[in-house]
């Protein structure tokens, strides 16, 4: 099941922007970022105000699809990590739990082999908060759950909302 289908409460956005914070304190990253396979970001830490996120979600995941074409192309299943390296960046782009892209950028501060030990350290816990999210969200969608965060609003308040 795709990852737009996961309904993303406030509280599951605090524990996936801690578990990448995290992340990115023990890798010294200057940017990690969670973006899912069609493009949208997901959240978003670090020294992001110079970048554009939105472009740098949509590259990522075209990205990703490219290379998974490549990877069929020779016989591959997928390549689960990409790297980038740049003059003064690099980018560290891997997949999470088969759903998401975990986009990590660093400089001379780290090194790759830090970033890819951290990632690996930290991707399970956040595929477990994943998957979490998913169950709540098929859950809620089947009616099984009296979690919803839709299971309060009325007619009226959509009125009101719209000015009607």
């Amino acid at each position: 099941m795709p990852t737009s289908d996961i309904i993303l409460l406030e509280e599951d956005f605090r524990v996936i922007r801690d578990l990448i914070q995290k992340l990115r304190n023990d890798a010294n990253a200057r940017v990690v970022c969670l973006v899912d396979r069609n493009g949208q970001q997901i959240a978003c830490v670090g020294e992001a105000e110079a970048l554009d996120t939105t472009a740098l979600a949509s590259l990522a995941a075209g990205n990703v699809a490219a290379t998974d074409s490549l990877a069929r192309l020779i016989g591959e299943k997928d390549f689960s990590t990409l790297y980038h390296e740049g003059e003064k960046d690099n980018l560290h782009l891997s997949i999470v739990g088969g759903k998401v892209i975990l986009v990590v950028i660093f400089d001379e501060r780290s090194s790759l082999g830090l970033v890819r030990l951290r990632v690996k350290k930290h991707a399970g816990e956040l595929a477990a908060a994943l998957e979490k999210m998913q169950q709540r969200s098929v859950q809620a969608r089947s009616g099984k759950a009296g979690t919803s965060p839709f299971t309060d609003i009325t007619d009226e308040d959509i009125d009101s909302l719209f000015g009607k």
